[in-house]
């Protein structure tokens, strides 16, 4: 008798003892649905390094090769272009991201995401902004209403209607309290509290006091301001190199820039002097040597000298980029080199410029790519298209 009293004793010993709550796991970062997205599937040449290009066929996205085969085959609902080795998808409603491989290395869980800068890329999850590393978990928890990419270290970040900024642990080096703030240029970033524009340090510290009405950022130890309705350029002390009496201006390259004065554009120096008379009823900044201008209805190309190293001729033109330009003629496009010959003949509804080799061309509704001597070397078939990059 005394053993069986000692059994059941033991037995509801382990039964309460089985029955006792484990401990509550503290609430940490919400974790992403466990439903998976389809596999991504890719060609079994992928993952070679190459530059890939991504195209649209119907409403799926894929990325190809240099000849046009698919790498990584048609299934995103949305897609952008490779960056440091990984491309952002979009699957089932989700962004994550892919490698060059065509396969998942963060999986689809973000309401909207960006590219990876400075180590971290920005992403949307439950409409709050956060940062996540390369493996995919949070380096900075959503929490933010808004926010920039990081570069040297610092993000801005907006809470409310105020931004600030943040180093890569999430922690402010400057509280939210400027109701816009753009990227430091040159070591100064431009900011307003209320309507005025002044610059900042990266302490968050007024370098020049709000003054202007608008502003932009600095380049070369200059930046263009506007006082009223005139602009003119300061330096990083806040003083005025060029006092403002532009009614528009750019930004200054080679040692000039565009300005605009009655209506007409000439080019400035860095001390206000007109080196080229305003003549033009539209003007560029100067690029590889050479700037576009728009006298009457018609484009050309002149020297830092004022003069004509192309006739205006054209009915559209873009800015020289590594010796070539594109101009339209009519309604088509192709390129020209810096002796105004064409290079490519005007043959394209729309082109893009050069990027790794090739420029992404239209016609009609398709899309496909040309190389340098302007031949076709993947055919206009598909219903969109980007660059190649990696």
């Amino acid at each position: 008798m005394k053993k069986i009293l000692v059994s059941l004793i033991v037995l509801l010993s382990v039964s309460v003892f089985a029955q006792k709550p484990h401990p509550l796991h503290k609430p940490g970062t919400p974790k992403a649905p466990k439903e998976q997205p389809p596999v991504a599937t890719s060609s079994k040449k992928a993952g070679t390094n190459d530059f890939l290009a991504l195209v649209r066929v119907s409403k799926e996205w894929g990325f190809i090769d240099a000849s046009g085969a698919y790498y990584i085959t048609p299934q995103f609902e949305n897609a952008k272009p490779f960056s440091g080795g990984f491309a952002r998808v979009r699957s089932m409603g989700d962004w994550g991201y892919i490698d060059n491989k065509g396969a998942y290395a963060i999986n689809p869980q973000f309401e909207r995401a960006e590219d990876f800068s400075d180590g971290l890329a920005r992403v949307i999850k439950f409409k709050k902004w956060g940062y996540i590393e390369k493996a995919g978990t949070f380096a900075i928890n959503p929490q933010f209403d808004d926010a920039e990419d990081f570069d040297d270290g610092l993000a801005r970040v907006r809470k409310g209607v105020k931004w600030g900024i943040i180093d890569k642990k999430g922690m402010y080096v400057v509280n939210p309290q400027f109701a816009s703030l753009e990227p430091f240029s040159d070591g100064l970033a431009r900011a307003r509290t209320g309507k005025e524009w002044g610059y900042i340090d990266k302490s968050g510290k007024w370098e020049i006091n709000p003054q202007f009405d608008d502003a932009e950022d600095f380049n070369g130890g200059l930046a263009r301001v506007k006082k009223g309705t005139q602009w003119g350029y300061i330096d990083k002390s806040g003083s005025y190199v060029i006092n403002p009496q532009f009614e528009a201006a750019g930004n200054f390259s080679d040692g000039l820039a565009c300005a605009k004065i009655m209506h007409q554009w000439g080019y400035i120096d860095k001390k206000g002097t007109w080196t080229v008379n305003p003549q033009f009823d539209q003007a560029g900044d100067l690029s590889d040597g050479m700037a576009r201008v728009k006298k009457g209805r018609e484009w050309g190309f002149i020297e830092s000298t004022g003069t004509y190293a192309i006739n205006p001729q054209f009915d559209d033109a873009e800015d020289f980029t590594n010796d070539l330009a594109k101009v339209k003629k009519g309604t088509q496009w192709g390129f020209i080199n810096k002796k105004g010959l064409y290079v490519i003949n005007p043959q394209f509804d729309h082109a893009n410029d050069f990027m790794n080799g090739f420029a992404v061309v239209r016609k009609g509704t398709k899309w496909g790519f040309i190389n340098g001597a302007g031949t076709l070397v993947i055919n206009c078939s598909f219903s969109d298209a980007e660059g190649f990059s990696k």
